[in-house]
């Protein structure tokens, strides 16, 4: 199995990259948020998980092993699959996700696109104890809060989610807003 990649971006896709290590190129699936700080001809460096199945051998690629580990976690409970996983991650941080699930917010997890009641309910089930001991500073109903706010100004809730993703947990509601609309304000 491969266990990581190092070697230079040759091509930017949104939702993979092929990265060329020795002569040979690796198509390796990415969050987009990944991908978007990602630049062609750039030494990279991907921990990776690889998932064999009878009709396709594919690659997940993460920056920071946190993350390696808490996708393992997410496809090894039933109903989530390695894409399923890469999309969860895609719209909040380790730690937010972690913070919901040990707390066991369901109304925050099953806002998470292709996340129903049943599999958020798993989700807290099965992973609840798995995870070691998270930072509960911030209210993820404030997180849910920010999140409506910005799509009741117009924003899709991806871009929502992508621009409150990496927002200090500790701020309160109008400082995310704020802080959201100012990411949201550059693209």
């Amino acid at each position: 199995m491969i266990g990581s990649i190092r070697g230079k971006i040759i091509l930017k896709q949104e939702r993979f990259v092929i990265v060329e290590a020795h002569g040979v190129g690796y198509k390796v699936a990415l969050s987009p948020d990944t991908i978007s700080k990602l630049k062609n001809a750039e030494e990279s460096f991907f921990y990776i998980h690889t998932h064999v199945r009878e009709d396709a051998f594919d690659l997940y690629g993460f920056t920071e092993y946190e993350e390696l580990e808490f996708f393992e976690m997410l496809i090894n409970v039933s109903g989530i699959g390695p894409k399923g996983a890469l999309t969860i991650l895609a719209v909040a941080s380790t730690d937010t996700l972690k913070r919901a699930i040990k707390t066991s917010d369901l109304p925050y997890l099953t806002k998470i696109s292709g996340i129903g009641k049943k599999t958020a309910e798993k989700m807290v089930i099965e992973l609840r104890d798995k995870i070691g001991a998270v930072v509960t500073t911030g209210s993820l109903q404030g997180e849910l809060d920010a999140l409506e706010a910005l799509k009741s100004l117009g924003y899709s809730q991806n871009e929502a989610r992508e621009a409150l993703r990496d927002l200090p947990a500790e701020l309160d509601t109008n400082k995310k807003i704020k802080e959201a609309l100012k990411v949201l304000g550059k693209k």
